[in-house]
């Protein structure tokens, strides 16, 4: 018997998740997945650029939306931002001045990279193993991510393009490799096409 009321609940709940409201309430709750991931911030003494797990979270979003939702979540978690919500990383300026500072072609790139992550993950999953499709389709995200910033950084700051790889790039290289890689298995793991917005 409860197997049959936890097999109804688990119906009701994918149906919710296919309305409007349901989506809206995905689309919120992954924006607050990104602004928690984005509290978990080191400075570093020599950049602006703080080391946090919100391009994990970011990847995540990407890859359990799919790349449109991906998209418009990450385009909401912006507006939170601009908007003066405290979901940025607290080592910025907060709202607007945070779109637009030294770590402002990082948050920008944001929707695409959960666009890039998510769509190539369903493009390459087709013929490649989930985890090898997420792997993919994270790192190209990733390096988006990185050419994005670091431009933006770049022209910010007036920064040589060897200042630029020490500032914004070089420093996060192992862990952006290690949150790829625990996205792409998380995703490999927990993938159901049926229950993705």
């Amino acid at each position: 018997m409860q197997t049959i009321a936890t097999t109804s609940r688990t119906a009701n709940l994918a149906a919710f998740t296919e309305t409007i409201p349901g989506k809206l309430l995905i689309g919120l709750a992954a924006t607050a997945v990104v602004a928690a991931a984005a509290h978990v911030a080191i400075p570093l003494p020599f950049t602006p650029v703080p080391l946090t797990l919100q391009p994990l979270a970011v990847l995540a979003v990407g890859l359990a939306l799919g790349p449109v939702a991906g998209f418009l979540t990450m385009l909401a978690y912006l507006a939170e931002g601009a908007a003066g919500l405290p979901v940025f990383s607290p080592t910025g300026p907060g709202g607007v001045a945070q779109l637009f500072g030294p770590t402002g072609g990082f948050l920008l790139a944001y929707p695409l990279v959960a666009a890039i992550v998510g769509g190539g993950a369903r493009l390459l999953g087709r013929s490649l193993h989930k985890f090898l499709a997420g792997f993919i389709s994270g790192s190209l995200a990733t390096i988006f991510l990185f050419l994005s910033g670091a431009s933006w950084l770049m022209h910010f700051a007036h920064l040589t393009l060897h200042q630029t790889w020490i500032a914004a790039v070089a420093p996060f290289l192992p862990g952006e490799i290690v949150k790829v890689l625990v996205a792409a298995g998380t995703y490999s793991a927990l993938y159901h096409p049926k229950r993705i917005v």
